[in-house]
């Protein structure tokens, strides 16, 4: 007799979206109910960008992966329901992006994410 394996977060698919510029694939890691919250210089942690929903992920996700700027997955950290990566960005002026991730995982789907970005200036 067999046991169902609790399906992983899929790291390789992680790096294809993040490195691959692909918001669809990307988007294929969030649950439907899935929320982020985005602390950065404009929306500090007391009053975070939050967004709900794959459709509203997915329009921040077009957005930033249709912009003309490389994007690197520098490292992931899975362990149980929880994953943690960081992204490097870069324009092709120089400007410099840097993403930390902390994710809460279900049957191998993000459901909440928070991302601390920071950019030159």
């Amino acid at each position: 007799m067999g046991t169902a394996a609790t399906p992983g977060f899929d790291t390789e698919t992680l790096r294809r979206g993040i490195e691959g510029h692909n918001s669809a694939t990307l988007m294929s890691l969030y649950a439907d109910d899935a929320q982020l919250r985005v602390v950065d210089r404009n929306t500090q942690p007391s009053h975070p960008r939050v967004l709900r929903g794959r459709d509203e992920i997915g329009e921040l996700l077009d957005d930033v992966y249709g912009r003309d700027m490389s994007h690197k997955l520098e490292d992931c950290v899975v362990q149980g329901d929880r994953a943690a990566f960081s992204e490097s960005c870069e324009y092709p002026d120089g400007v410099r992006v840097l993403a930390e991730s902390m994710v809460t995982l279900r049957d191998g789907k993000i459901v909440d994410q928070t991302m601390i970005q920071a950019w030159d200036e």
